[in-house]
């Protein structure tokens, strides 16, 4: 944003300079040329008297010698018999006869263009029909005496204006972008659970109003949690004293498949319980672990098991930390379910290998096996789906896992044959475009399924 207001503040100021200054420049040129004309038709005119009462070659010579431009030996006159005054005048940059002539039949001044500049004709009537023509010499140099300096004057000008509302609009985009990070950090470290993060807005008010609406939005949404949590717990409390009337009662059945069926029932109901107690106990913060140690201690478990039936076992770019804004139980159990996935639909000798890979505010983790693949993937993503491969409630618990940083899970053809489980895991906040490009992604590849 803060280039683009430069870039833009840059566009229109120099579109607006520019607009005046050519035109300017130009009427600067003019104004120059017409000054000079203006001088050189004075000072031919200034002999039209001297003309009229004299035709004295001497008196003539000095005459034109009382002239700037005749001091400057740029000043002559033609005189109607064909002689020249002052005798001696030079003959480079002269009008030609043919241009004298005319300016004698057009009775008017004419300006005509000579070698290295352009000559003044200035006719002058004398008695009996004669017409003597004034002849003042014009350089280029005189016709664009000050332009150069008055443009360079122009384009500082010009310049310093472009630089100074670049400045300012630096400084304006540089304020905007100071507030607009401060709201993104504040919701980036929000949505990574940390719920007490508030911000004091400041900028313009628009930011303003954003930063004064999130944070009622995180007092909304720790107030909901709140009370959340609350329920959660009273109301798992409160099944504490049916589950240990039931407990009795099943203890009370004696022994048979129904008894049996029944503590087992009963048995997972409490730890359903229990499990329902330590969550909403559980801290806000989300925790973090090194990645690269979870999955050694896995594999290592696992490769015991892997060793009894025959299967081969790689761990590949776990040799550096990767830090994962993610509790290492939780890890461990995502990837402990992707393994056991293998184990339970895959044929004793499958070798499966699994990979850590590092990227820019990414991390995934992918698995792969040799076994049969799986035939439907977005069908295999849908809780509670099973089958043949590596699907069930393993592919669940590994999706909410890499979705509670902000990732995804995607299922894919291994390169050892079978399926490959990728579970990409956020590690960094990222900007809400890039952010809402890929939860779009990821809701297109969910409608498929």
């Amino acid at each position: 944003m803060r280039r683009t207001l430069v870039l833009v503040s840059l566009a229109v100021t120099s579109m607006v300079a520019l607009a005046f200054l050519i035109p300017l420049a130009l009427t600067v040129r003019e104004i120059a040329r017409d000054r000079a004309l203006t001088t050189a038709e004075r000072q031919a005119s200034a002999l039209g008297p001297v003309l009229v009462v004299t035709e004295d070659p001497p008196a003539l010579e000095r005459a034109v010698a009382s002239t700037q431009a005749g001091s400057a030996g740029r000043m002559t006159v033609h005189m109607p018999d064909g002689g020249v005054v002052p005798r001696d005048a030079r003959g480079d940059g002269s009008a030609d006869p043919e241009q004298i002539a005319e300016a004698g039949r057009r009775g008017r001044s004419y300006t005509a263009r000579v070698g290295g500049g352009y000559a003044l004709l200035q006719p002058v009537s004398l008695d009996a029909g004669r017409t003597a023509v004034v002849e003042v010499y014009l350089p280029d140099d005189d016709l664009s005496r000050g332009v150069w300096k008055a443009w360079l004057v122009m384009t500082t000008v010009a310049a310093a204006l472009v630089a100074g509302s670049v400045a300012v609009a630096d400084r304006l985009g540089n304020r905007m972008i100071r507030s607009t990070r401060r709201l993104a950090e504040a919701a980036g470290a929000f949505g990574d659970g940390e719920l007490s993060v508030r911000i004091e807005p400041d900028g313009p008010p628009e930011l303003v109003e954003a930063g004064l609406a999130f944070n009622a939005m995180a007092d909304h949404v720790v107030q909901l949690l709140a009370a959340e949590r609350e329920m959660a717990a009273d109301l798992s409390h409160r099944l504490r004293t049916p589950l240990a009337a039931l407990r009795l009662n099943a203890e009370a059945l004696g022994d048979g498949p129904v008894a049996e069926q029944t503590r087992e029932a009963v048995d997972r109901i409490e730890r359903e319980v229990d499990q329902i107690i330590r969550t909403v106990r559980r801290p806000t913060g989300r925790g973090s672990c090194d990645a690269a140690k979870v999955l050694r201690d896995r594999v290592a478990f696992w490769s015991v098991l892997a060793e009894d039936e025959g299967r081969s076992c790689e761990l590949i770019g776990a040799e550096r930390p990767a830090p994962l804004p993610l509790p290492g139980t939780e890890l461990a159990a995502a990837v402990d379910a992707l393994l056991g996935n293998i184990f339970r639909h895959t044929s004793e000798g499958t070798g499966f290998a699994v990979t850590l890979h590092q990227g820019q505010g990414v991390t995934g983790i992918l698995v792969a096996d040799g076994g049969p693949g799986i035939a439907d993937p977005d069908a295999a993503l849908k809780r509670g789906s099973s089958g043949g491969g590596s699907t069930g409630l393993g592919l669940d618990i590994a999706r909410r896992a890499a979705e509670s940083t902000g990732g995804y899970l995607r299922i894919h053809r291994s390169v050892l044959g079978g399926a490959q489980v990728q579970m990409w895991f956020r590690t960094k906040w990222l900007p809400p475009a890039r952010r809402s490009r890929r939860l779009v992604r990821r809701r297109h590849s969910r409608s498929r399924g």
